[in-house]
């Protein structure tokens, strides 16, 4: 049930901004078929390593371009992480935890979101946890193929997001041979046997990188020349935007990530608050030792993202498979039925809460569809009155209600008509369909979901001048309403005729304004289409 409601996702399409940039540099790609060069904003592309890409570019290839098979690599990739998340539970607690865990892993809020907005974490969890759980069976089994692997999935979480990746997936383990004094551990030939790998398996990108950065110093990137994308992969893109030093800066909150788990891991992050107020109280310490493998990854791993100066809330994904582990050990072994019966109470009440918020967004946007009453009675029907035989029980069955219905609001409809305000992908699809295959410029505007969308080719332009370079009769105009008029004082000797016009808002950061369907005319912006001819 937790992958059917994930997989909701793919009634969705690609959100602005981050998802439509991969998508549309995934594009270039596989359009292309240059696999060395990272292509996005128009220029030089220097910011995430090459293997997502790689991976929605093999998907386009293979299966077309769209929003479903920009998704599904990832979705895939998802899938995966959730069953070395209920091995690497199922080894280091039992049976019962892993499959607990795997539920919790699967309901959480932000979860549902990072597949519905698709960047790098579903890619980059499954690799973390998936290399965690080959070095835990190589430091219990010291068989050489797990060392293999552990370097593989390292190399590819590494050539996901960078180097820093390493500390999230080795740090537990460093944790728990300090404390309890295995000094053997750290000279033991086949850990140094597994850097050698890692390296080994990453020289694909540091090949892309010097190729497409260090062999052209005369690129601009980041506003300046001489850019060495080795020296960015190493140090800038992870250290230095750590220290606020590097190209990309930041503004940290020492806290942000405590308030965003608070909200991110719903519906279990109550829960999982308790389980951490209880760890400093030693009242949830793990019987087992090696649980503190898992415990000092995701402590090092939040603590680090916490002083670091660079800061978004889906980064903190990449540590749930380890908080659903230590979330659900404490539920199946140390809370008292009568504290479980209190959070059964509680998350009654979350679940009520996330019922009325839904009927109030549902009549408030207009956004409603005729099944959506419905499935939202059906599903707070099924949460509240199907009686269980435990307390625990409960807690699952309201928690996974709460997931179901968030997932169909989100999914099933929120999304596809807020999507609707998404300016540069109506645009694209319009132009499909009305002047298929024509070049289009954007003109003084950057969407990337009208890149992505646009089967055509796009180009950019900032000025009238690169507008009009090539002496065309007629040019197809992706811009701002606003700009029109302008350009055509620009261009007197020119005859600009607008196509249609598309409503436009910043999707990914919806406001009470724009919520609002009474308010909302007041926050849109206005895209159009317009064709330029010589008069």
């Amino acid at each position: 049930m937790g992958i059917l409601l994930n997989a909701c996702c793919f009634f969705s399409q690609v959100l602005e901004p981050d998802g439509a940039l991969y998508a549309s540099i995934a594009k270039h790609m596989a359009n292309t078929n240059d696999w060395v060069n990272l292509w996005g904003n128009g220029a030089d592309w220097l910011d995430k390593p090459h293997l997502p890409f790689w991976l929605t570019a093999a998907s386009f290839k293979l299966f077309g371009i769209s929003a479903f098979t920009y998704k599904l690599p990832s979705f895939l990739c998802w899938l995966a992480g959730i069953w070395y998340t209920y091995k690497l539970a199922e080894k280091v607690y039992s049976t019962a935890i892993a499959q607990l865990a795997a539920i919790i892993y699967v309901t959480a809020l932000h979860v549902i979101l990072s597949n519905a907005d698709v960047r790098a974490e579903g890619y980059l969890t499954t690799f973390i946890v998936a290399a965690t759980y080959y070095m835990y069976l190589a430091y219990i089994n010291n068989k050489i193929s797990d060392i293999v692997l552990a370097a593989l999935f390292s190399a590819f979480a590494i050539m996901t997001k960078g180097i820093f990746t390493i500390v999230t997936i080795s740090s537990g383990f460093v944790i728990y041979w300090i404390i309890n004094k295995e000094w053997k551990e750290f000279i033991k030939p086949k850990w140094y046997l597994l850097i050698v790998l890692i390296f080994i398996f990453i020289l694909p990108e540091l090949y892309c990188l010097y190729t497409q950065f260090d062999l052209h110093p005369e690129k601009i990137v980041f506003g300046k020349t001489h850019v060495s994308g080795i020296h960015f992969f190493f140090w800038d893109s992870q250290f230095g935007r750590f220290m606020n030093n590097g190209p990309i800066k930041g503004s940290g909150d020492i806290f942000f990530f405590l308030h965003t788990t608070l909200w991110a891991f719903l519906p279990w992050s109550i829960i999982l608050l308790i389980v951490l107020i209880g760890s400093f109280r030693k009242t949830a310490i793990a019987a087992n030792k090696h649980a503190l493998i898992i415990g000092g990854s995701a402590f090092i791993t939040f603590l680090m993202f916490s002083l670091s100066k660079f800061q978004l809330p889906h980064y903190i994904v990449i540590i749930f498979p380890h908080l659903a582990m230590i979330t659900s050990y404490w539920l199946m072994e140390k809370a008292p039925d009568s504290t479980l019966k209190k959070l059964s109470n509680t998350q009654t009440t979350l679940f009520t809460i996330l019922s009325v918020l839904v009927v109030v967004i549902v009549y408030l946007t207009g956004f409603c569809s005729v099944w959506i009453p419905i499935a939202i009675s059906l599903t707070i029907t099924f949460t509240l009155f199907l009686k269980t035989c435990h307390p625990l029980l409960s807690i699952v069955k309201k928690n996974i209600g709460f997931a179901i219905l968030l997932a169909l609001f989100l999914n099933g409809m929120f999304y596809h008509r807020l999507l609707t305000y998404q300016g540069g992908m109506m645009a694209g699809k319009w132009m499909n369909e009305a002047h298929p295959g024509k070049t289009v410029t954007m003109y003084q505007c950057n969407q990337y979901s009208f890149e992505f969308y646009c089967k055509g080719n796009v180009e950019r332009a900032d000025t009238s001048t690169t507008l009009f370079k090539e002496d065309k009769d007629t040019i197809y105009v992706f811009t701002p309403a606003r700009i029109v008029n302008r350009l055509q004082q620009n261009a007197p000797d020119k005859n600009i005729a607008v196509l249609n016009s598309f409503s436009n808002f910043h999707v990914s950061q919806v406001t009470g304004t724009f919520l609002n369907k009474t308010t909302r005319q007041e926050v849109l912006d206005t895209l159009v289409i317009a064709m330029i001819t010589n008069k």
